[in-house]
């Protein structure tokens, strides 16, 4: 069991002097709403991070004793640490010593829901249909203090809502993360989810990712009951309005969905279906991907074979270790923290699904046993696409399964690549530049060199030797503003769930 890091020491801020501090700090906070600026530590404007280690997600190692200097949402320049620094009377001086820097975290595969199963009881019984609850609030704010500073949407039940909501955020009447928002789950016949549209044909899909383009989505996600021919329709129109599709699949299986044109592919080698028994073509299978992933091991001629068309075709590959963490009973992560902040009912939910786990490994130990297999099988394909040259991407997958929650999930899909065999230096690229690199960001987030966005995660400790030290979130910016890490998450306790 891992506890929680607390926020430790609080870092120093000088203000030189107080009163001109002061009116820099109205003029920088003056196009924030209320409701953002009470989360805001230090205010847009000149701000120089003071002997701060930098990991500038490129993998590079680390730079000891750095001074990082922000200015109009910028970075404007990174040089050695000196006692003195010459700096200007409007700049705001943050003390950092034994602290990291390391760029934004770009979740993608995120969520602003989270499933919920009617009169779930103890037993791991409950009735149709499911409900998924939109939690903007809590959602936004786990992520955002938790260092996640870009998320793609990953699939909306909300459309319309995550549109608006992007719009308040990027207005300053909201504090949360700059979105990518993928419109609504393009899912074919037989989903158990009341709120996702239904394909009828292709020309539906086509249909629906035309209107939805011209609505402001900025991507796209198909979904596990899609047909081929609707998908091939999906991914040319979203192609031709200069938009991404990504997908979580089951009916359509990955070297068919790389042929058509797919940009990319959730949930790493989980739930691909291609050499599942007995699947008809179009038809999700109710193993949804276990036979492929026993069979497929990594270094196996079959997976090599994957790895190459993926690769050749382009498709980048979304690892969401969090989700399938519990495949693994020694890997049924209980954080303090995540408890904490889940509400009353939520959390009773989690407790039985969690339960229900450890009962079904200790009554079926081969099976347990196979789990285990295919999650470490997962994890090596994951190795083996991005030693191939493939882009791996990261997000948790917050939707229920496992207690994954928005913000703690993405952490924890670090440190879970972390094990999976990447460094943690690798690991924080793949979370951060590779995602940027996918959006077409890449010239702005991802990395930390002057002239890129000042959206940064302060931490206290070291990630690329502890990389649970990621967990120790003081400072994260956005846009050149410092919130207060502790503050958004604070902010939420108890209520994930609720709103």
């Amino acid at each position: 069991m891992r506890v929680c890091h607390a926020l430790l020491l609080a870092p120093v801020l000088w203000m030189l002097p107080a009163m001109q501090a002061q009116q820099v700090a109205g003029e920088s906070a003056a196009a924030l709403s209320p409701e953002v600026r009470q989360y805001v530590k230090v205010p847009a404007g000149r701000v120089l991070l003071k002997d701060v280690r930098v990991i500038d997600g490129t993998g590079a190692a680390p730079l000891e004793h750095q001074m990082v200097m922000l200015a109009g949402g910028k970075i404007e320049s990174i040089a050695p640490d000196v006692a003195d620094p010459k700096v200007s009377a409007d700049t705001a001086v943050v003390q950092l010593s034994g602290r990291t820097v390391f760029p934004g975290l770009v979740g993608m595969h995120d969520h602003l829901y989270y499933i919920a199963r009617p009169n779930l009881d103890a037993a791991g019984r409950s009735e149709s249909p499911l409900v998924v609850p939109y939690l903007p609030f809590s959602s936004t704010h786990l992520y955002l203090g938790a260092g996640v500073t870009t998320l793609r949407t990953t699939g909306a039940m909300e459309p319309y809502a995550d549109l608006n909501l992007r719009q308040q955020i990027d207005a300053g009447q909201l504090p949360g993360p700059h979105l990518d928002v993928t419109g609504p789950y393009l899912e074919g016949t037989g989903s158990p989810f009341l709120q996702m549209h239904q394909l009828r044909d292709a020309e539906d899909a086509r249909e629906t990712v035309d209107f939805w383009a011209k609505q402001g989505v900025t991507s796209f996600k198909a979904y596990m009951y899609i047909t081929r021919a609707e998908l091939k329709a999906a991914i040319d129109e979203a192609h031709k309005h200069g938009l991404k599709v990504t997908g979580h699949l089951c009916a359509v299986t990955y070297p068919e969905a790389a042929e058509l044109g797919i940009d990319d592919l959730e949930h790493g080698f989980f739930v691909n279906t291609q050499l599942d028994p007995g699947s008809d073509p179009d038809v999700c299978p109710n193993t949804v991907g276990n036979p492929t992933l026993t069979k497929m091991t990594a270094g196996s001629a079959e997976a090599k074979a994957l790895i190459d068309l993926l690769v050749s075709h382009h498709v980048a590959v979304t690892s969401t270790l969090p989700v399938f963490e519990s495949d693994d009973p020694a890997h049924l992560h209980l954080q303090p923290r995540v408890l904490e902040t889940m509400s009353p009912p939520t959390r009773e939910a989690y407790l039985y699904t969690r339960n229900q786990e450890l009962m079904r490994a200790a009554a079926n130990p081969k099976l347990a046993e196979e789990r285990v297999e295919r999650y470490k099988n997962g994890m090596a394909l994951e190795r083996e696409f991005v030693a191939a040259g493939g882009l791996l991407l990261a997000g948790p997958d917050p939707t229920g399964d496992g207690g994954v929650l928005p913000g703690y999930g993405d952490q924890r899909e670090v440190e879970l690549l972390v094990e999976a065999g990447f460094t943690p230096l690798e690991a924080i690229r793949i979370a951060t530049l590779n995602g940027a690199t996918y959006e077409g960001k890449a010239a702005t987030i991802g990395s930390i060199a002057p002239g890129k966005n000042a959206d940064l995660v302060v931490v206290d400790g070291d990630p690329s030797q502890h990389i649970d030290d990621i967990e120790k979130t003081e400072i994260v910016f956005k846009d050149g503003v410092g919130y207060d890490s502790k503050k958004l998450l604070e902010s939420v306790k108890g209520r994930f769930g609720q709103y």
